[in-house]
């Protein structure tokens, strides 16, 4: 480890610019306001005002609110009032569906950020590297429509992923993934592109498509 001689001044220690100092200082302090925000809503018992940011290092992307809403119709439209949902690694898909679903309809978050804890018995902890395993019971073929948004774009990740997406529904299937990851997901989960085109908060690189295994006018 190298350090500093009593000879050496601060002028020999890389500062950074001033503008690059007060984007950072932002940075901080909207961080600072945001986990504000989560711990009084927390404590408020009101997590329908927590607003949680991306966490690009979990791959997490958000849907733009268009997107949340007509993914949000069809997955009621399918399930029905007193019907099931299991989302898959799409958190804003269940909090959408959250905020307008009945309460006669059943909807569980399967999750790996534990950020989304806060919403109690809906979540449920899910590593799709062990597609089997969830920190509470379900129970196979018991959701009447599975949606699932892998976070990664590999053979890997959807092949685990739809281990899971087959255990746990009675038929339904919604997947929503990139283009280049059709043949595999028409061979492990019979599912089909349909004409609507997912859109996310931000710019992504590869082109996402919605698929499912079932009759839809979801455009």
């Amino acid at each position: 480890m190298q350090i500093m001689s009593e000879c050496e001044s601060d002028e020999d220690v890389p500062q950074l610019p001033a503008d690059t100092l007060a984007a950072l200082q932002e940075f901080y302090t909207d961080q600072a306001a945001r986990d504000r925000q989560l711990q009084e809503a927390i404590q408020a018992q009101d997590v329908g005002k927590v607003d949680l940011e991306e966490d690009w290092n979990l791959s997490q992307f958000w849907y733009s609110d268009d997107t949340a809403d007509a993914l949000t119709r069809e997955v009621l439209d399918v399930a029905g009032p007193s019907g099931s949902v299991a989302c898959l690694s799409c958190p804003t898909l269940y909090k959408r569906l959250r905020e307008v679903k009945p309460d006669t309809c059943r909807v569980v978050l399967l999750e790996y950020d534990r950020r989304f804890n806060i919403y109690g018995e809906d979540f449920v902890f899910y590593d799709f590297n062990s597609p089997l395993k969830f920190d509470q019971p379900l129970e196979g073929k018991s959701f009447d429509i599975v949606v699932a948004d892998p976070p990664y774009l590999s053979d890997n990740c959807l092949t685990k992923t739809a281990i899971t997406v087959k255990l746990l529904t009675k038929g339904k299937i919604m997947l929503c993934t990139g283009e280049k990851m059709e043949d595999l997901a028409s061979r492990l989960l019979g599912v089909e592109p349909c004409t609507f085109i997912p859109q996310h908060t931000r710019n992504l690189g590869n082109e996402f498509r919605c698929y499912v295994n079932y009759k839809t006018g979801l455009s």
